[in-house]
């Protein structure tokens, strides 16, 4: 009786330490999304950020994979400056010009709001021989979808992320 008892006593012991790990980890992983949807709260409030596009959805055609980190916008409450490719329709491009979307400027009437677990960023830049409405949806685990409207092409979406931007993309 006294065997049964101490093998009982033991199975209890390692059951509860198994169930203690376990609600740890999950502790961890809620830590860690916390964490993360803190420092992407961060970036939106500073408007200083770097999104990288993973993914192109052009207008009335299928979704392109893009190289990773070559596609960039870098946002700041000062300037933009976007080197994003397009596929679709364009209506009055520069002859000569290499057809992508590629624009310097600074963002006017920038509006930033929260719904439910994402954020909404909502801006106007003007180029040199455009004019750019861009949508950012940020989620909080950083993922982020940008919409992209303009007087000469046809609306083009991307998907992404944003992330701080490195020392040596400040200084530029």
């Amino acid at each position: 009786m006294k065997r049964v008892a101490i093998l009982l006593m033991l199975f209890c012991f390692f059951s509860f330490d198994g169930f203690a790990q376990e609600k740890t980890k999950k502790e961890l992983k809620q830590e860690k999304e916390l964490q993360k949807q803190k420092e992407i709260e961060a970036l939106i409030n500073s408007k200083n950020f770097v999104f990288d596009a993973e993914k192109a959805y052009p207008q009335g055609t299928r979704m392109l994979n893009l190289d990773y980190n070559t596609y960039f916008i870098k946002f700041t409450s000062e300037n933009v400056v976007c080197d994003l490719p397009f596929f679709g329709r364009a209506f009055n491009v520069g002859y000569g010009s290499d057809g992508g979307i590629k624009f310097e400027g600074k963002p006017e009437n920038i509006k930033v709001e929260q719904k439910g677990k994402k954020y909404l960023i909502k801006t106007t830049v003007k180029g040199t021989n455009d004019v750019y409405d861009l949508l950012f949806t940020i989620f909080y685990d950083g993922g982020t979808s940008v919409s992209i409207n303009s007087n000469n092409r046809a609306s083009i979406s991307y998907d992404g992320r944003i992330r701080a931007p490195k020392e040596r993309e400040t200084k530029k």
